[in-house]
C-alpha cells in the first residue's frame, strides 16, 4: 500500500472499480463495435490490457477488473459467483467537470457474459438432508446441468458510457464508487433465450460502494472494502487486490420474455418463484476481486 499522499492523490483520479459480478453477476456492450475494433497487442506487464480502447485518442487509462467471488440475491434466490466476470475498457477525464467517463472495450466486450448456476434450478430443488459433501455435489450437478438447470447472467443494460464511477469514493470507502445499469438473463431450455429481469429501457441500477450501505428494512448494513493498493515503479500500472463492492438497497422489476410465445403465462410463474418484483431492501449484490488500471500511453508504448 502506497504511503505517499501526493502519489495517492494522483492515483485517486486513475482508479476505477468493478464489478461482478454483478456481480454482481455484469452484457458485453461498448462504444466500439467489433466491426470497427482495432487490434492492439500490448506486451509485458501491460499484456492483459489487449482490449483497452486505445483507438480513443484522449483516453487517460485502461481498466481491467475481475470478479472472482461474491453473490447476487434477487427476490427469494441467491446466486453465488463462481465463474469469473470481467469488466474491461478505459476512461477519459472530462477537463470541464473533472469526472471520469467510461469507454467500453475496443472489441465491444465491456462486461463478459458469464453465466452462473442458480442453486436449485428451475424448481428450487435442494439436496436432501443427510447427504455427505460428495453426494450433495453430485446431486447439485444433476439439478444444475440437467433440463431443470437455470443460469443467471448479469449483462450491461445500455452503452458502456452509462457506467458511473468515482475513484475517490472507491479508495476512501465512502459514497458511490460504481454505478452499474444491468439486466439479468435467466437461461433455461424452457425459459427460452429472451427471459430477462430488467431491460435496456428499464435497467436495474446497482450503486456499489466500498463503504457501508444504508439499506431499507429488512436488509441490514453491510461493509465493502477498497482492497490493497500496489503499483509498479513508474506508477503506470496500479492494482487493487481483495476489494469488495456491495449494495443491498436496489429494486428489481418483474421478469419479461420468458417462455415465448407463452410469456404472458410463464413470466407470472417466474415472478411467483423468484418473488418479483422485489422492492429495495430485499436484494443484495456483492462483488469480490481485483481491479487494475494502466496509463494508456504506457500501454501504447508497450506494443
Amino acid at each position: 500500500m502506497t504511503s505517499n499522499p501526493l502519489r495517492l492523490a494522483g492515483l485517486c483520479r486513475r482508479m476505477l472499480v468493478i464489478v461482478a459480478a454483478v456481480a454482481v453477476p455484469l452484457a458485453a456492450l461498448g462504444l466500439a463495435s467489433p466491426a470497427l475494433a482495432v487490434a492492439h497487442h500490448p506486451t509485458g506487464e501491460f499484456a492483459p490490457f489487449a482490449d483497452c480502447p486505445l483507438s480513443t485518442s484522449n483516453l487517460s487509462d485502461c481498466v481491467l477488473a475481475e470478479t472472482t467471488s461474491g453473490q447476487l440475491t434477487v427476490g427469494s434466490r441467491t446466486v453465488p459467483i463462481k465463474n469469473k466476470i470481467t469488466l474491461q475498457g478505459g476512461f477519459i477525464v472530462n477537463k470541464t467537470t473533472e469526472r471520469l467517463e467510461f469507454v467500453g472495450a475496443e472489441d465491444g466486450n465491456t462486461l463478459s457474459k458469464t453465466a452462473q448456476y442458480v442453486p436449485g434450478g428451475l424448481f428450487n430443488i435442494v439436496a436432501p438432508e443427510g447427504l455427505n459433501k460428495e453426494q450433495k455435489e453430485k446431486f447439485d450437478e444433476l439439478i444444475n446441468k440437467g433440463i431443470t438447470g437455470v443460469t443467471e447472467t448479469t449483462e450491461l443494460a445500455g452503452p458502456a458510457s452509462e457506467i458511473g464511477l468515482s475513484t475517490e469514493n472507491l479508495i476512501f470507502e465512502e459514497g458511490i464508487a460504481l454505478s452499474l445499469p444491468v439486466k439479468i438473463k435467466l437461461g433455461n431450455t424452457f425459459l427460452g433465450s429472451s427471459c430477462y429481469i430488467g431491460s435496456d429501457s428499464n435497467p436495474i441500477v446497482i450503486d456499489f460502494t466500498t463503504g457501508t450501505t444504508e439499506p431499507p428494512a429488512p436488509n441490514k448494513p453491510i461493509k465493502g472494502a477498497a482492497g490493497t493498493l500496489t503499483h509498479n515503479e513508474a506508477f503506470t500500472l496500479i492494482t487493487l487486490s481483495g476489494g469488495k463492492l456491495v449494495n443491498n438497497s436496489f429494486a428489481a422489476p418483474e421478469a419479461t420474455g420468458c417462455g415465448e410465445p407463452l410469456s404472458f403465462l410463464v413470466d407470472k410463474a417466474v415472478d411467483a418463484e423468484l418473488g418479483l418484483p422485489s422492492a429495495a431492501g430485499h436484494n443484495t449484490a456483492i462483488l469480490e476481486g481485483q481491479l487494475s488500471t494502466a496509463n494508456a500511453e504506457a500501454v501504447r508504448a508497450s506494443e
